[in-house]
């Protein structure tokens, strides 16, 4: 079998969860190798409407074995109230359900640093959720966080903790006047937590090392996009940890060699959260128009995701950083109102044409050049054949395989997770250590 790996290919919320959730039926186990509670992956399938935050998306298969790798950052309370809603919601048990001992805990003092920074910046603000996401990363790297393995090891974290949350309250008070956090309290809550999850802390490595020596079949879940990685998004507005094929790797704890397949997941259009350069954007009637018939608004915040053309630019970068073997392209029914469709072709920037894309100053002097195609004005929601998109359909689908360089393995033409057209299956496809 093969391990695939899923990765956004343009700035987030391409539809990312509906696809792992596709494929997760053939696989063994699923892995989420970076990030947190910052995003969310929603999944239609037969027991209701899912915004994941946290969970792999192949969690609806009891057959399958999911994992939150080191490579995540993990806030507790997020996380048990999201298995409780699901719990409640849909059955699920969970037993199958892998959290790594390595991965990073978000605390609360995390969220009050991310707000009162975010509040701080004023007309400068990044656009995060205020999760707390960059200052656990942050710790991370500094050394200074605490690891959900951390939370069962009472003597440990009692000898630790009160170091971390003097440094903590020292900062907001100095930096924000903000009041202390309690260390008595924090570790009490620590400690819960530990309990609640105790079943699902494991070394994650040999699990998942067994699991490649079986040749069983392997899902890597990213979150967000390339355009929104730490050193190849659009700097600072940008997620703490790498979305690419790389980061799969680290955060999952699988080595490059194993990795057979990389799918990289793109809307028709294309859409954005937060700040930052965005040039196929369209604030105007159409903006609006996609934002509406497309729903787009954050799975996690609610915010409304700004809306534009579909950048092969930023596609066509993905497929550079990440090796992309094909692209799964979402939500084509959303386009089936509109009468012409321009698609992004190149930049132009300083009266030089770009063809991928450029640091964050020159993105943001980009003015996109567009090639226009005739929309089709047909209803392809629900198709499952490729024969039965509207002839203007198949066209754009086309020439966006010709403009990205690669070939489109996947169509998404509805949320339900029958909505597709399945071009490709990375496994039934000899991967890169099988042939």
């Amino acid at each position: 079998m093969s391990t695939v790996a899923v990765v956004g290919a343009q700035w987030g919320d391409e539809g990312k969860g509906k696809v792992v959730d596709y494929f997760a039926v053939q696989a063994d186990m699923v892995i989420r190798y970076q990030g947190g509670n910052n995003a969310g992956h929603t999944v239609v399938n037969d027991l209701g409407t899912f915004a994941l935050h946290l969970l792999p998306a192949g969690i609806f298969y009891a057959s399958v074995d999911n994992v939150l790798g080191p490579g995540t950052v993990i806030d507790p309370e997020a996380l048990l109230h999201e298995m409780a809603a699901l719990r409640a919601s849909a059955g699920l048990s969970f037993s199958r359900l892998w959290i790594s001992e390595r991965a990073h805990v978000v605390m609360p003092y995390h969220r009050a640093i991310d707000a009162a920074e975010e509040t701080q910046r004023r007309d400068k603000a990044q656009g995060t959720t205020r999760r707390g996401i960059g200052p656990t990363y942050a710790d991370k790297a500094a050394r200074a966080g605490i690891r959900i393995g951390d939370l069962l090891a009472p003597d440990y974290l009692a000898a630790w903790l009160p170091h971390v949350v003097a440094q903590k309250n020292a900062l907001l008070a100095a930096a924000f006047d903000l009041p202390p956090f309690a260390c008595d309290d924090l570790l009490a809550r620590c400690l819960a937590w530990g309990e609640q999850l105790r079943d699902h802390v494991v070394d994650t490595l040999p699990i998942v090392a067994a699991a490649l020596h079986a040749d069983r079949a392997i899902l890597l879940e990213g979150q967000l996009g390339i355009m929104r990685d730490l050193d190849w998004g659009h700097y600072p507005y940008v997620t703490s940890s790498s979305p690419s094929a790389g980061g799969a790797c680290i955060g999952a704890g699988i080595p490059p060699s194993e990795l057979d397949h990389v799918w990289g997941v793109a809307k028709a259009y294309t859409t954005s959260v937060g700040e930052g350069p965005f040039p196929t954007e369209q604030s105007n009637a159409a903006g609006e128009r996609l934002r509406a018939v497309g729903e787009e608004y954050g799975a996690s915040t609610g915010r409304p995701r700004r809306c534009g053309w579909f950048d092969a630019v930023a596609v066509r970068t993905a497929v550079a950083l990440n090796g992309i073997d094909a692209i799964a392209l979402t939500k084509i029914d959303i386009l089936d109102e509109f009468e012409r469709l321009p698609i992004c072709v190149a930049y132009q920037v300083d009266g030089r044409r770009v063809e991928l894309a450029p640091d964050t100053r020159a993105l943001a002097r980009a003015e996109p050049v567009y090639e226009e195609l005739p929309g089709w004005r047909q209803p392809t929601g629900g198709i499952t054949q490729l024969e039965a998109l509207p002839p203007n359909a198949q066209r754009y689908l086309r020439r966006i395989q010709e403009v990205c360089g690669v070939p489109i393995g996947l169509i998404g033409t509805g949320q339900q997770r029958a909505a597709v057209i399945s071009l490709d299956d990375p496994f039934d496809q000899p991967g890169r250590r099988h042939r």
